[in-house]
């Protein structure tokens, strides 16, 4: 299973999902002169980069879960749960299209799962169609507008994945209306990024 951290409203959600987070300080450097702290995490990625592909044999012990998560979705494809599980353990391995697919699954018998929505954002995002991972953070608002990390998630891959400024700024504001103390795991308010964003494009002369 992989670790968890609780979100803003004290519910415990996977630790990948804020993965894209640990983007925010290189995505942000757009602008040049901001800094944010980076948020330590257990993979180092280059931005705009895909994680590498996983060695399935260095760890025996993940590919048998996979192998009984697989056994179970095939013999109880109504398994809300292990397909949730499945394609956490795909996220897990960085098998984008398996995770997407079992989340998909999961999303037919769940279509209002705002954590899976915004899972399967990650894993487009790491898939290199970040606007299929904007799209499946809109379904994670949709079926939960308090969903704070989808809301994060989606400003991040606007900034640094689609140069969107203006649409990144109008996202964390949502979240600020969600929210107005909400924190990046950066350190940073998310306030404070936004004006600090502001600031740089009124320096610059302006946006996008």
């Amino acid at each position: 299973m992989a670790k968890q951290s609780k979100n803003a409203d004290g519910q415990y959600v996977r630790k990948e999902t804020f993965w894209l987070v640990t983007l925010l300080a290189l995505a942000v450097g757009f602008f040049g002169g901001v800094m944010f702290g980076v948020f330590k995490t257990d993979t180092a990625e280059m931005p705009g980069r895909p994680a590498p592909a996983p060695t399935q044999a260095a760890d025996p012990g993940k590919a048998s879960i996979v192998a009984a998560l697989e056994k179970e979705t095939r013999s109880n494809p109504g398994n809300l749960d292990a397909w949730i599980e499945l394609g956490n353990a795909y996220f897990d391995s960085n098998q984008y299209e398996k995770s997407i697919g079992a989340y998909r699954k999961a999303l037919e018998i769940d279509p209002d799962n705002a954590n899976v929505w915004t899972d399967m954002g990650v894993m487009y995002r790491r898939n290199g169609n970040p606007q299929e991972a904007i799209n499946a953070f809109d379904k994670a608002i949709e079926a939960d507008p308090k969903h704070e990390v989808s809301r994060m998630n989606k400003g991040i891959v606007l900034l640094h994945d689609l140069q969107d400024t203006d649409g990144a700024v109008k996202a964390w504001e949502g979240l600020l209306e969600v929210n107005p103390v909400a924190m990046a795991p950066t350190g940073r308010s998310v306030d404070e990024m936004i004006q600090q964003i502001k600031k740089q494009q009124s320096q610059m002369g302006g946006g996008n």
